[in-house]
């Protein structure tokens, strides 16, 4: 099997997992747990996790700081873009694979806006006095589905295998770090985090295997 083809399938099977976790998140042991009386999806266990972590709000300004990261990972490619649209004068003269990019960003942030707007769970502390909707995870979302672009346009871009390397660690660590700092503050349900692991990962495989699929080395 191609590995376009695989990562195809992996797309296709996170999405099916995220779309049964989802559904799982709003019928399975759903109980007023939250603040505000606010009702929560798996409320034994998402309960018992949040009271061995309790709040860290210091881990939390620290990752929501952080969450800039991806955001200028974003930016760099949008500039990339940008300026081969300058040069070449057409936008079918973008490399594809950018282009590719630009529509991947885009349904990030749909997938952002959509679960703001339909919220499956909502945070288990207030900000600023405000009830949010946590699920899932919005900074583990962002971080999960653009980090990886990183280190895949470096393997498609980069001629040096040390550079190539050293963005993959750096990437990998850095990602870690956030998905736990996440976790461990205290500002989601564990299975917020869960969601936007299995979301990010759907995204980007089918991201990865449009790319290879359509776009010449």
């Amino acid at each position: 099997m191609k590995t376009e083809k695989k990562r195809f399938l992996a797309g296709v099977l996170l999405l099916a997992a995220f779309s049964v976790w989802t559904l799982a998140v709003r019928t399975i042991d759903v109980r007023p747990i939250g603040p505000r009386q606010s009702a929560v999806g798996f409320a034994a266990l998402n309960g018992r996790f949040h009271r061995l972590t309790n709040v860290h709000w210091a881990l939390y300004t620290l990752t929501d700081w952080l969450g800039l990261v991806p955001i200028f990972v974003c930016l760099l490619f949008a500039c990339i873009g940008l300026a081969q649209l300058v040069r070449r004068r057409s936008l079918f003269q973008v490399d594809l694979d950018i282009r590719l990019l630009g529509v991947y960003y885009a349904l990030v942030i749909f997938a952002y806006l959509l679960f703001e707007a339909v919220p499956i769970n909502c945070r288990p502390v207030l900000i600023e006095g405000v009830l949010e909707a946590s699920y899932p995870s919005s900074t583990t979302l962002l971080v999960l589905s653009v980090m990886p672009t990183l280190c895949f346009q470096a393997e498609r871009r980069l001629k040096s295998a040390a550079l190539r390397r050293g963005i993959k660690l750096l990437t990998v660590l850095f990602s870690l770090f956030m998905v736990a700092g996440r976790l461990l503050s205290g500002v989601h349900w564990f299975t917020d985090i869960v969601g936007a692991i299995l979301l990010s990962g759907e995204l980007f495989y089918l991201y990865q295997a449009s790319v290879l699929r359509f776009c010449k080395e």
